[in-house]
């Protein structure tokens, strides 16, 4: 299948590039990611994700957008709900761009990370099938994200320390003493 995959950073893409590739798949990236903050951990993450597909061969599609205002519109007032509304913006728009170049299929590394809600993924990606009529590739790709430290390693790739946005960086930050 020619599958347009989601990325998020390069880490969590090169595991499942990896395996999508030695399924035979043909894989092609999307880097779109209104939510992270600030601009400079942005750039290092889209550093990272156009690092491993070079490396892998993966043909990028790009967004010149940083699309920061859209996020924080989206989820002001309902931070609540921040997780949800920020899947959602995201599969949204790769299912889209699945759509208008004609992929079989599309996916998002957020099925990597033991820390994002499975569920609520799914539910949204298969929402978007619907609406856009373009298979979701389903797989629990956390069986393989321990691969992602090994290739981020082997790759010297930036690995980020939150999930990305202003408030799950608060979130890890908050609790360390101060000076």
């Amino acid at each position: 299948m020619k599958i347009l995959l989601h990325m998020c950073c390069g880490p969590c893409a090169s595991s499942i590039i990896e395996k999508l590739q030695e399924e035979g798949h043909e894989v092609y990236g999307y880097f779109f990611n209104p939510n992270i903050h600030p601009l400079l951990e942005y750039r290092k993450r889209l550093e990272s994700a156009y690092k491993i597909a070079k490396a892998k061969g993966v043909k990028m599609l790009g967004n010149p957008e940083y699309g920061l205002t859209n996020f924080l519109q989206e989820v002001v007032y309902r931070e609540g709900k921040r997780c949800y509304l920020c899947y959602n913006m995201r599969i949204k728009e790769v299912a889209r761009m699945a759509r208008v170049g004609k992929f079989d299929a599309f996916t998002t590394t957020l099925l990597i990370s033991p820390y994002q809600n499975h569920e609520q993924i799914i539910e949204l990606s298969n929402i978007m099938e619907s609406k856009e009529g373009v298979k979701f590739y389903y797989e629990d790709f956390r069986t393989i994200f321990s691969r992602c430290r090994e290739i981020s390693k082997e790759y010297s790739l930036y690995r980020q320390q939150y999930c990305g946005c202003i408030y799950s960086e608060e979130d890890r930050y908050k609790n360390q003493k101060e000076i």
